[in-house]
């Protein structure tokens, strides 16, 4: 990206301009503001004048700092959290900032997208930069009208000082707009951080709070209609015919538009349209298989016992190490398909004229929708316009936009403003899910040491990607190998909220807890064995982890949970890395009677430098309930095609008074920052599943664990 080309082209003016008409997609910062003084200069003391300087930041002549959000946001934080990052390289005071949300804009902004929990490390570079050669430009306008040396002038809180004169970023800005951006700037040292590393408020909060329109389901526009889709109600199924005579006469029903093997209901409310897609009589074909768990289980089974061509990672001869073993463990998990669930259904608006594309809602990837949408229009991208709003939860499901390519699709069809609206049943029926998948551990012992690890993967539409077979305990183990099985199946599947390590993280962890318990080993213990063998001597070529920041977390979550003295305590240990970020936990069950209670999770996270302490806890909470809650009662079955459980009456999720202590610690750095959306997931229910077997002495190899444990309180 370059920040500093302060010229707008017509694409981009139309494009700041549609964002920010009528305020919609404006988030003031109310909530960040600490007293009434700086509240009643918000209501007061708005600018009349704003200079544009690059493509985050525009100051006002009152001082006020507008910062665009390039990211969407799915409540990971990052409409906060980037912002800050802007704010303290610029030497802005934060209760004098504004934040919008920026639309999809390609030329300006280099990733806009909300996945693999990349958004702050991705940006951190780019934001901390451009609030620097702003900050460079507003000291170079005021030396300029001191006559002096920038280098001898300094910055605080929105002002330029020299000795005893000082110039606010407002009184300076339109001088400062028309310096030139250096090419290169000199970045804070961390321990100069005024705003980093300070907990701040979410920007959007008092919106959230008093129901303002934030979300894709909150917009509106004069002359919009709604639309809901029927859609096959079984994988593998197709339209025959389609009868939507009795759909017609519901009052507040438009038309009916068919469109592949898709029926659209419009009504001039969403109740009319939902009732005009009851009314209607489909006739389906099962054109490719319908399949069912049991079928899903029996492939899945069958896969575990088959060697690949070609390993994924392989390091010695495991067959070697098997046949001189003392000892051969080996374990299978399973884990089921699985919706996401966000709260707020999906949904999206689209206006197709001749003119232009515009579209608005929640969307992880504004830039690929938008380049399908062009693609489905046959229309070019420069005349397609998204606004990303604020979602209700996105957990991979937001990465895919079917549902925006439906809106659009539907609007060029009855040439209106539409609003696609999923029902609950919608997104659970017809969705996109979390893949089945199951592993098959083969570990050799040989004079009480671990010599042989085999790992195989049986996975639906997928398998491990990128250096993944290189994680831990690779490059500690001689004989180490991985398998993985694509398997080819018509049920849509995707991302689910950390990909892959959300099930694998738990079945390896589990397994190196029974496997320490096998050979009288303190499970924190043979770890970091482990990781210092990787550490002194790594076997094969470079593993996919920092042995000292590994061994760095589990030494803290061992610490902190008390782990060495445990006794009468029953205590579960887990620790995995993803997303570039380290992270141990150690779950702590109490008995009472015949009943386990999960009281509480100690956390050890390094993830680099904490932008905003609030934010990163949050996101740490609640990847962790997410975590155990799917694997207590996460459970999703298919007959014939059909997903058998259709709304949160069917579908078990943890609930509130269910949901642990969480303890949190960060290690202290320096380092750049990683992902938090997603690592604390992947370790949750090994940490869970290991404490119960601490408690029960119960093994668990399947999940939900609901079904086979019996006295979780």
């Amino acid at each position: 990206m370059k920040v500093e080309n302060k010229h707008t082209s017509r694409r981009n003016f139309l494009k700041v301009s549609m964002a920010t008409a009528g305020g919609f997609m404006v988030g003031f910062n109310f909530i960040g503001c600490k007293n009434e003084t700086a509240q009643v200069k918000v209501l007061k003391d708005l600018p009349s004048k704003w200079v544009d300087f690059d493509a985050y930041i525009k100051i006002g002549d009152t001082g006020w700092v507008t910062i665009l959000s390039q990211n969407p946001e799915i409540g990971q934080n990052i409409k906060t959290s980037m912002p800050m990052i802007v704010a303290e390289e610029l030497d802005v005071s934060w209760s004098d900032v504004m934040v919008e949300q920026a639309p999809l804009n390609t030329e300006w902004y280099e990733r806009q997208v909300a996945g693999g929990s990349q958004s702050i490390r991705q940006g951190w570079n780019t934001l901390r930069t451009a609030g620097a050669k702003v900050r460079h430009m507003l000291i170079a306008a005021a030396a300029q009208q001191w006559e002096v040396d920038p280098k001898d002038c300094t910055t605080s809180e929105g002002k330029v000082i020299h000795g005893e004169q000082s110039l606010t970023y407002g009184e300076l800005a339109e001088a400062a707009g028309k310096m030139t951006a250096p090419e290169e700037v000199k970045l804070k040292d961390p321990k100069d951080f005024k705003i980093i590393g300070k907990s701040q408020t979410n920007v959007d909060m008092d919106g959230v709070l008093t129901g303002k329109p934030l979300f894709g389901l909150d917009y509106k526009k004069e002359g919009m209609v709604y639309a809901v889709v029927l859609r096959p109600p079984a994988f593998g199924q197709v339209l025959e015919t389609v009868d939507d005579a009795e759909a017609r006469k519901v009052i507040g029903v438009i038309d009916v538009v068919q469109f592949g093997d898709k029926v659209a209901v419009i009504g001039n409310n969403t109740w009319a349209a939902m009732k005009g897609k009851k009314a209607l009589k489909a006739k389906w074909n099962q054109k490719d298989k319908a399949e069912d768990s049991a079928y899903h289980t029996q492939v899945l089974m069958e896969h575990l016992q088959k060697k690949t061509k070609e390993a994924k990672r392989e390091d010695g001869n495991v067959e070697k190490a098997f046949a001189e073993a003392d000892q051969i463990i080996e374990r299978t998990y399973e884990a089921p398909f699985l919706p996401h669930n966000c709260m707020e259904p999906m949904n999206f608006f689209a206006e197709v004229t001749d003119e232009k594309v515009q579209l608005v809602g929640p969307i992880q990837t504004p830039a690929w929708t938008e380049s399908r949408i062009a693609d489905l229009l046959k229309r070019d991208a420069k005349d397609i316009h998204i606004e990303m709003t604020r979602m209700g939860g996105g957990f991979g499901r937001r990465l895919y936009g079917d549902f925006a390519l439906e809106a659009a699709e539907i609007s060029s069809l009855i040439k209106k403003p539409v609003k696609v609206v999923y029902s609950r049943e919608d997104d659970m029926l017809a969705g996109i899910y979390r893949p089945a998948s199951a592993y098959r551990f083969k570990a050799a012992i040989k004079n009480n040491e671990l010599t042989g690890y085999h790992l195989t993967e049986a996975f639906f539409n997928g398998s491990m990607f990128g250096d993944m077979p290189s994680n831990f305990p690779c490059g500690a183990v001689e004989n180490y190998r991985v398998d993985c099985h694509n398997i080819k199946s018509n049920v849509t599947t995707g991302a689910w909220r950390a990909p892959y390590a959300n099930f694998l993280a738990y079945a390896e962890q589990a397994f190196i807890d029974e496997l320490a318990e096998t050979m009288n080993k303190d499970a924190v213990d043979f770890r970091i064995a482990l990781l210092e063998k990787a550490k002194a001597n790594p076997v094969g070529e470079k593993h996919n982890y920092e042995a000292d920041k590994f061994i760095g977390v589990i030494k803290l979550a061992a610490e902190k949970s008390g782990w060495y003295q445990k006794e009468n305590k029953h205590l579960g240990f887990s620790a995995y890395y993803s997303h570039n970020t380290y992270v141990a936990e150690v779950a702590e069950i109490k008995m009472n009677g015949d009943r386990a209670e999960l009281e509480q999770i100690t956390c050890a996270v390094d993830c680099g430098i904490v932008v905003n302490p609030i934010g990163a806890e949050n996101q740490i909470e609640g990847g962790i309930i997410d975590g155990i809650g799917h694997a207590l009662y996460g459970e999703f079955n298919f007959t014939e095609g059909h997903a058998e459980s259709n709304n949160f009456h069917q579908y078990r999720l943890i609930r509130m008074g269910e949901s642990p202590k969480v303890a949190i610690h960060f290690v202290e750095s320096t380092n750049d920052p990683t992902g938090l959306g997603e690592p604390t997931l992947p370790p949750a229910g090994g940490a869970l599943a290991n404490a119960l077997h601490a408690a029960t002495k119960q093994r668990l190899y399947k999940q939900p664990f609901m079904k086979e444990l019996k006295v979780l309180g």
